[in-house]
């Protein structure tokens, strides 16, 4: 099953030529969901080749290059006959903000638009075998992260034990797969445990949107496959990252190392590197163990099992 991130937007408070603002889309065998939708967000869904069929909008924050995306989204939605409900998923105290986005200008789209607040430290969408759990970061406003962190998964079958112990090939193999016991014509009962392995771990995605370093990260992250972090400034800017609540490089890595996170994305750079990110991503290489990359526009990730060979 494939989960790939394309990052659309990985600018700062302002876009440049090479960044447009926030906003993420994760695409998990199909199912594309979008984090962030900073102004121009629908171009990049195009630029990039995304596809439109956006089912949950998960917002971290209110501030302008993290929504401004919206009604024009909402409106392209409509103009190419969507029928299907879209759920947005947003901070507590934001509904009213939300729907004023949606109806800008005065425009009722004709199909659902439902804002669902929740709070960090809550569970914002329990999709088919995976949830989007959020918590808590530290900006200038209400403001949250979210986790996509998938059930685990059944143990490895094996086959050759399963077979010396008499099992024949067919449905038994499935149901014991499954966690199911089976009977076998002379009478045994074979358990699951027998023949099955240790569950194995699902996949963890988390973005922090806007935020200073905190523990709830941490948290959150561990043992993580990607982990998306605020990373606006270098550290010759460390006071200004304070000023601003957000994070350096630097700040970023050192999350990511203590959460043992596998990949560390730094995102929301600063106009001030758009000629050259090379300090961004030197630092996080020194503070953190393991791969680190500063995202791209239309840059896309895949994001493997942690198990995979």
């Amino acid at each position: 099953m494939s989960m790939r991130v394309t990052f659309l937007g990985t600018s700062g408070a302002i876009p440049t030529t090479q960044r447009a603002p926030s906003a993420i889309l994760l695409n998990r065998e199909g199912e594309r969901l979008l984090f962030d939708c900073g102004e121009g967000t629908q171009r990049q869904m195009m630029r990039f080749g995304t596809g439109f069929g956006v089912s949950h909008l998960f917002v971290t924050h209110l501030h302008g290059d993290h929504i401004l995306g919206i009604p024009g989204l909402i409106q392209s939605w409509d103009f190419n006959g969507r029928e299907e409900p879209i759920a947005i998923h947003a901070p507590r105290g934001s509904r009213e903000h939300i729907e004023n986005l949606v109806h800008a200008g005065g425009y009722r789209p004709s199909y659902p638009v439902r804002v669902h607040e929740v709070s960090a430290g809550a569970t914002a969408l329990e999709g088919d075998e995976y949830e989007v759990r959020t918590f808590e970061t530290n900006h200038r406003t209400r403001s949250q992260g979210y986790a996509l962190v998938e059930d685990d998964r059944p143990g490895r079958f094996d086959r050759e034990k399963a077979e010396k112990l008499g099992i024949p090939v067919g449905p038994k193999f499935g149901k014991l797969h499954e966690g199911e016991a089976v009977e076998l014509d002379d009478g045994r009962v074979v358990e699951p445990e027998e023949v099955v392995g240790d569950p194995r771990p699902g996949r963890k995605f988390v973005y922090t949107g806007d935020t200073r370093p905190v523990q709830a990260t941490v948290d959150i992250a561990e043992n993580a496959d990607l982990l998306v972090h605020d990373a606006t400034f270098a550290s010759d800017n460390a006071g200004r990252a304070r000023q601003t609540a957000h994070s350096t490089a630097a700040e970023a890595a050192d999350v990511a190392q203590r959460a043992g996170v596998k990949r560390l994305a730094l995102t929301h750079v600063s106009s001030r590197y758009a000629a050259d990110v090379s300090q961004l991503a030197a630092e996080a290489t020194e503070a953190f163990d393991g791969e680190s990359f500063v995202a791209e526009d239309g840059q896309r990730v895949e994001i493997p099992y942690p198990d995979a060979e």
